[in-house]
């Protein structure tokens, strides 16, 4: 049963109650909505916040991925204390000390063919923030089986664009506008062609904008429309979008009427994802458990000496002493996350930069070493 405003929330968002067409209304509007986020990086960051600020009620973030070095140049979710954690615990983190009332559901899985229909149908608004062409289109098609609006944004170098596509409102969905992903690879993503790192702020804000003006019923929503920014010329131009009477999905004789695997085949899991992605200098132990769990190959090395190991030991971990290593680089594997681990992660730092020097692309130091495993996943390992 939805509750009504308290004094507190009143207080809270007086700006928005003074707007015409907002006020007490609208924010009930808001805390009674059910928001999806799909994507914990440069877009769904400051859509992230800025809904949470907004007074949504309930707000699900979906991902699986961890906070990487090289993304804090545009998403402004995580710091560098999280680098190497898990993108949904730093941005639950985040978006709770901004607004305590908030209530988040995480999907750790992401999205996927087997969940994005169940996830998505229990929102009333779907904000997607991915990165990649299969997953947009995974989210286009299970939204538009649950028959929930879907607010699109995406970036590209210097420019981005923003829609909404809701065909249970009569509006194209996203293959109306683009009925198949390019090719595989003929489009380099932003690890391989950049972004400028201000530009998600614009793209995601306004995504925030149009979910809030869709759950409020207020202004123009950007439905059948498509608006491109070029951030370069500081331009922005208005692009029309018709529903596609021959759109595979929701056309007059659709041929796709489920999500099917296939469809989506390199939609990421958290498997290959955590088998093929770059790894942060520094992981978390937590993280490094995971993939010790998830990637099959993964080496846990022990850097430590000898009398380290009576104390106490991983099971499972392979021991090279860190004044060994030189000698031994054709034990390790050169296309398996190696996790370096020490007592409390200085000498095996070490060790991973001198095992990146020589080509152990995917070699990560275990921050914290064998005390903070012992202190946050091992309480039974002895500490020293």
């Amino acid at each position: 049963m939805p509750q009504p405003l308290t004094p507190a929330e009143l207080a809270r968002y007086s700006r928005h109650l003074s707007l015409e067409g907002v006020g007490v209304g609208g924010q009930q509007c808001l805390k009674d909505a059910r928001v999806l986020v799909v994507g914990m990086g440069g877009l769904g960051s400051p859509a992230a916040l800025y809904l949470a600020a907004a007074g949504v009620g309930t707000l699900g973030l979906a991902d699986f991925d961890v906070v990487a070095e090289h993304n804090l140049q545009r998403q402004i979710l995580h710091d560098t204390a999280a680098v190497g954690a898990p993108k949904l615990r730093s941005a639950a983190q985040r978006l709770a000390a901004l607004n305590p009332s908030l209530h988040l559901q995480l999907h750790n899985r992401g999205l996927t063919p087997a969940n994005a229909l169940d996830i998505i149908s229990g929102y009333d608004l779907v904000v997607d923030g991915s990165d990649n062409f299969p997953t947009r289109y995974l989210v286009n098609d299970a939204a538009f089986f649950a028959r929930k609006p879907l607010v699109h944004g995406s970036v590209f170098k210097f420019s981005g664009q923003v829609g909404v596509f809701d065909p249970a409102q009569g509006g194209p969905c996203y293959r109306c506008a683009f009925p198949s992903p390019p090719p595989a690879g003929s489009v380099p993503d932003c690890g391989e062609a950049g972004v400028f790192g201000a530009l998600c702020g614009v793209i995601g804000s306004l995504q925030a904008m149009e979910a809030i003006k869709v759950l409020v019923d207020v202004g123009e929503p950007l439905r059948g429309r498509l608006l491109v920014y070029d951030s370069l010329a500081q331009s922005f131009q208005t692009l029309n979008l018709a529903r596609d009477p021959a759109c595979p999905l929701c056309g007059a004789a659709p041929s796709l009427r489920q999500l099917e695997a296939q469809n989506y085949a390199a939609v990421c899991t958290p498997e290959p994802s955590a088998e093929l992605r770059e790894l942060p200098l520094n992981i978390e132990v937590e993280e490094a458990r995971a993939l010790l769990a998830a990637v099959p190959g993964a080496v846990l090395l022990d850097v430590r000496e000898d009398y380290e190991l009576e104390i106490c030991r991983i099971a499972g971990a392979r021991w090279i002493p860190l004044r060994e290593i030189p000698e031994r680089l054709n034990e390790l594997p050169r296309d398996r996350p190696i996790l370096a681990l020490c007592h409390v992660g200085i000498r095996s730092r070490q060790a991973t930069r001198f095992l990146r020097a020589n080509g152990f692309k995917r070699a990560a130091n275990v921050a914290g070493g064998i005390d903070a495993w012992a202190a946050r996943l091992d309480p039974a390992l002895a500490r020293y």
